[in-house]
């Protein structure tokens, strides 16, 4: 008899945590490593934010909540939907979680029978097929290449739906790609799940005002108001407010789901920190000075990087439209040898000499289902991103 349950076998772990682990161990050691591994903002959480947080402790409110977060907090997120999106959410239909992936997790496991279907257009955050293989589901990957835009088109989707198809799995703008569905795009993939009503929508939209260039972020549910009821639209703030670590996803979802999605926390995690949660409804509800000052900063780093990378021989990287996240191909660099003398046989290949022999740490492609490219987070200073840049530019130069 093994010690682990079967169903552990079908996942892996994450690999974005472990090459961020692996970078942060080499510099540990005292190597010089820029890690642009992370998906994680650079900047501090706002003053304001952290301020809430410690009211929260000096009051006391240190104590169990609901299972499904504070009314305050709900009530916070249903006037966030609202007011972004125009979505009407009862606060009985929010769902606060300890960050964005235990909502995808709940919704997942409350839902979904063995062998049921989720959709999921690749490149993808490396959690999405993992949870849905937990959930006794079967991730159906559906290729989307930057001759799309890294977007599935309405005639990909209707393809992929099959009579055991349960879930359409969403993430605008995206991880790893930073690409962003506009209005039309989403209007034209629900035209298609009008016609398949037993298809529900899990939309991730965490990253969603963190878009440049005046691109307005959208969501499904609010595109197409008839999708409102078989669709979760989920958020958090651990992006937009730099706040990764005070673990805050919140959802809406259709009464029934939200109960469902309750009772699953109640026996696994309960509520999320109560601290936490004052500080997430100052995140919503206060200033959001910090999140248009941050978003500057990070179109400026966007643009930077995709300059620099353009220049690098055998790379090439498309614009994205928001996230922290450019996704270039490389193409022109796959089948060399590196100056090390390393075979660069794939993706997989590339981002390990490179972080071997330059000290920079980057995600390959494969691990988000789409091979071929490689991941850079650019939430880091203008400075690290530079060299980190130059670096890159000098090792594909080395390539023979």
């Amino acid at each position: 008899m093994t010690l682990t349950a079967e169903r552990l076998d079908r996942v892996s772990p994450s690999q974005t945590i472990a090459i961020t682990s692996k970078a942060r161990a080499m510099k540990a050691a005292g190597k010089d490593v820029i890690s642009l591994s992370a998906g994680e903002p650079d900047f501090d959480t706002p003053d304001n934010i952290k301020q809430a947080a410690v009211n929260a402790i000096m009051a006391g409110e240190t104590r169990y909540t609901d299972v499904s977060g504070t009314r305050t907090l709900r009530q916070a997120a249903a006037d966030y939907f609202r007011r972004e999106h125009g979505l009407d959410y009862t606060v009985e239909q929010i769902v606060v979680s300890t960050g964005g992936k235990q909502v995808i997790f709940n919704a997942m496991l409350a839902t979904i029978n063995a062998g049921d279907e989720v959709i999921i257009p690749a490149p993808c955050w490396v959690s999405y097929p993992d949870i849905v293989s937990l959930a006794d589901g079967k991730p159906v990957i559906v290729a989307a290449g930057p001759n799309q835009g890294f977007k599935i088109t309405p005639e990909q989707l209707e393809a992929a739906i099959t009579p055991r198809t349960r879930w359409l799995m969403l993430n605008n703008p995206s991880n790893p790609t930073g690409a962003a569905y506009s209005a039309a795009e989403l209007k034209a993939l629900a035209e298609v799940l009008l016609r398949h009503p037993d298809v529900w929508v899990f939309t991730d939209d965490i990253y969603e005002q963190l878009v440049y260039g005046g691109f307005k972020a959208s969501t499904i549910a609010a595109v197409e108001p008839r999708l409102k009821d078989r669709t979760v639209t989920m958020n958090g703030c651990s992006k937009a407010w730099a706040m990764t670590g005070w673990r805050i996803g919140f959802a809406g979802a259709p009464l029934p789901l939200a109960k469902a999605m309750d009772k699953l926390q109640s026996q696994s995690t309960s509520n999320t920190s109560s601290v936490s949660q004052a500080a997430a409804v100052e995140a919503l509800n206060g200033p959001q000075d910090s999140v248009a000052a941050m978003r500057v900063v990070y179109q400026r780093r966007r643009d930077l990087v995709v300059g620099m990378l353009n220049e690098a021989a055998g790379i090439h990287c498309p614009t994205p439209e928001g996230a922290f996240y450019v996704f270039p191909s490389l193409a022109g660099c796959i089948g060399k040898t590196s100056k090390g003398g390393t075979p660069i046989a794939d993706d997989e290949a590339f981002v390990t000499a490179l972080l071997e022999e330059e000290g920079v740490a980057a995600v390959h492609g494969s691990a988000f289902m789409f091979p071929g490219h490689m991941r850079i987070s650019y939430a880091t200073s203008d400075a690290l991103l530079t060299e980190a840049c130059t670096r890159i530019q000098r090792f594909c130069a080395g390539l023979k």
